[in-house]
């Protein structure tokens, strides 16, 4: 027995020869300093001091203990770990090269290894996975903004792995690879707070891609958007090995920039370094930007597929009726029998008709609005009685949006305007980083809703020279959706920011203000909605008798695009401010919006104010670039 310890001493001296030959060989070659080596370990550029920093924050993704931030290090410990001893794989414990194989099998092929002097491991467990993807192609999936989740105000993305047994007949029993924050997050103003400071853990995990799908476009009723993308074989086992390396690696999710889709890219880069997809972000990150950076990308796009939502199919089939048979969906929805409500139909109609009030059960019973064992038995005699009408052909899927996401206006808007306020001309000038509103070129957003989010505002007055902060709103969201006899929605708005307010003495000051409500919308003659809201509103500011005003009140206007370049938005609001500062408040304004292509418009804005009895009015005209 005291033979064996010197029996070995060779064998450890032989590998560690080796591995010196191997550092050796990696620093001559700075390895360290590729972008492939960047984008496995997740590498990105200080802001300030010079040097990386690791974006992973999980202390097991690095190998050395300064691997965070010297890529010379972590490279020279990750080629030390590959010579450790075999051992038995479990869920828990893997081999160095199997635990972190993209970066095992890019080293070995670049530097290449001596099988007899580094023997590799067999990694079952990660041949199992690989084997049960069975991957040929990759697609971008983007299921459209969600404006009632704040963790999908902007929309989402996932990756989906398609096998190559599958065709379009069987494409949701794919898997998708997916990052989002972790279970058990909070939900609405805490999860949009504590996303901002990168209070959430965020994981990267892999579920069938039907269960998504029933998530996006059955519960959450979202468009969804497939981008069917160009890689070789070669570059979908590299971007699976480092999704495997992944798995259980904590990032700090930041709802702005270190999310969904910035990792996303992430994983492309490493599939093919020369992308360079993340280098552009800074600061925020956008997913529908994303999605559009990767669609720019030469030779990158194969094939785009639209999948609509369930509420979207309803919207079509009622699109498809005349207002009686309208009603007789409605009816059948309230379990009217079939044969009454369709004697005497054609079969095409009745089975058009069968479908909507289908359709009809299922989107109330995901919303709550029927208890969900009867709406299960009305969904099957609805469909019996659909399966006993004689075969017809396929039934048309609603028409494909004109404007994909990706080929909507861009997310950052830059203004430069001038006007007239209270007989005072100005300049203006006005940044917004994200994302959409009501008036921006319509095409490639959720319509109906807008999420401005740090939208600035700055006026140069001609008769005092001066340049003022005229508003800095951190959060602006508006939904506005119709409601009618089948969809009862409700319309909501709120923004948070600093503003400007009239004083009695016609002192224009700034205060921090909040205003929010909700109310219904009508559609109307041709594109028009016509809305009411309940609005309340909290100013805080030293200039204000008590520092604060609290007030309540209407506000009623019609939106609509009598063109499709041109939108209108005529509204009154009135607020009554009975706590604090009282006062009252009346602002009566015209908005005008004329696109000039996807990435420009003309805007023009005329109000009528009264404030604190103090009477004045503004116009403005600006021009919007989209960038």
């Amino acid at each position: 027995m005291l033979l064996f310890p010197c029996l070995l001493t060779p064998v450890f001296a032989a590998a560690d020869s080796y591995l010196q030959e191997l550092q050796a060989q990696a620093h001559a070659e700075k390895l360290a300093d590729t972008r492939q080596w960047r984008a496995l370990v997740h590498y990105r550029d200080n802001l300030i001091f010079p040097g990386v920093t690791g974006q992973a924050d999980d202390p097991d993704f690095y190998l050395a203990h300064d691997g965070k931030t010297d890529p010379n290090s972590e490279l020279d410990a990750t080629l030390r770990a590959f010579f450790a001893p075999p051992v038995v794989e479990t869920d828990s414990v893997q081999h160095p090269q199997c635990r972190f194989i993209a970066r095992y099998q890019w080293l070995r092929q670049t530097l290449h290894f001596d099988p007899q002097r580094l023997p590799p491991q067999p990694c079952e467990r990660f041949q199992k996975w690989r084997a049960t993807l069975n991957a040929s192609a990759l697609t971008l999936v983007f299921p459209s903004a969600y404006i009632n989740n704040p963790s999908s105000m902007f929309g989402h993305t996932l990756l989906r792995v398609d096998a190559a047994d599958q065709d379009e007949h069987t494409r949701l029993l794919a898997y998708a690879i997916n990052y989002a924050v972790g279970p058990g997050s909070d939900n609405g103003v805490v999860f949009t707070f504590k996303s901002l400071i990168g209070a959430y853990p965020g994981l990267f995990s892999i579920s069938p891609y039907y269960v998504k799908v029933k998530e996006y476009s059955g519960i959450e009723n979202r468009d969804i958007w497939e981008y069917r993308l160009n890689f070789t074989q070669e570059e979908i086992d590299r971007l699976l090995m480092h999704a495997w390396e992944l798995g259980p690696v904590k990032f700090d999710y930041y709802f702005f920039d270190e999310n969904c889709a910035y990792h996303l890219l992430s994983l492309f880069e490493v599939a093919r370094p020369s992308l360079e997809l993340t280098d552009r972000f800074r600061g925020w990150v956008i997913p529908v930007d994303t999605v559009r950076r990767v669609a720019e990308q030469s030779g990158m796009l194969r094939e785009v597929v639209y999948r609509p939502a369930d509420n979207t199919r309803l919207h079509d089939y009622l699109r498809r009726m005349s207002d009686s048979e309208r009603l007789a969906v409605r009816r059948l929805a309230e379990g009217e029998s079939p044969q009454t409500m369709l004697q005497g139909l054609p079969e095409q109609r009745q089975a058009l008709l069968l479908e909507g009030a289908y359709h009809l059960v299922r989107y109330q019973d995901v919303l709550g609005q029927r208890e969900h064992a009867g709406a299960a038995r009305l969904s099957r005699d609805l469909l019996l009685a659909r399966s006993r009408l004689l075969e017809e052909e396929d039934d048309p899927e609603p028409p494909v949006p004109p404007v994909r996401p990706d080929q909507g206006h861009k997310t950052r808007r830059l203004a430069l305007g001038a006007g007239r306020q209270d007989k005072r001309n100005f300049q203006s000038l006005a940044f917004r980083p994200a994302y959409n509103d009501l008036l921006d070129p319509g095409g490639g957003y959720t319509e109906g809703a807008q999420i401005n989010f740090m939208d600035v505002a700055l006026r140069h007055y001609q008769n005092s020279g001066r340049v003022e902060l005229e508003k800095l709103t951190l959060v602006d969201i508006y939904s506005l959706s119709p409601r009618d006899a089948f969809f009862k929605t409700v319309s909501w708005k709120i923004n948070t920011g600093l503003a400007r307010t009239r004083l009695s003495n016609g002192e224009h000051v700034a205060v921090y203000r909040t205003n929010g409500g909700a109310g219904l919308a009508l559609g109307g003659w041709d594109s028009a909605v016509f809305y009411a809201f309940v609005e309340g509103t909290l100013d805080v500011g030293d200039k204000l008798e008590r520092n604060y005003a609290l007030g309540i009140g209407p506000s009623l206007g019609a939106f609509a695009h009598p063109l499709e370049a041109w939108k209108v938005n005529l509204f009154v609001r009135l607020q009554d401010y009975h706590a604090g500062d009282k006062h009252g408040e009346r602002e009566i304004g015209l908005q005008q919006s004329i696109s000039l292509g996807r990435q420009h418009a003309l805007r023009l804005t005329l109000s009528d104010n009264r404030e604190r009895d103090v009477e004045w009015t503004a116009a403005e005209l600006s021009w919007h670039r989209y960038f």
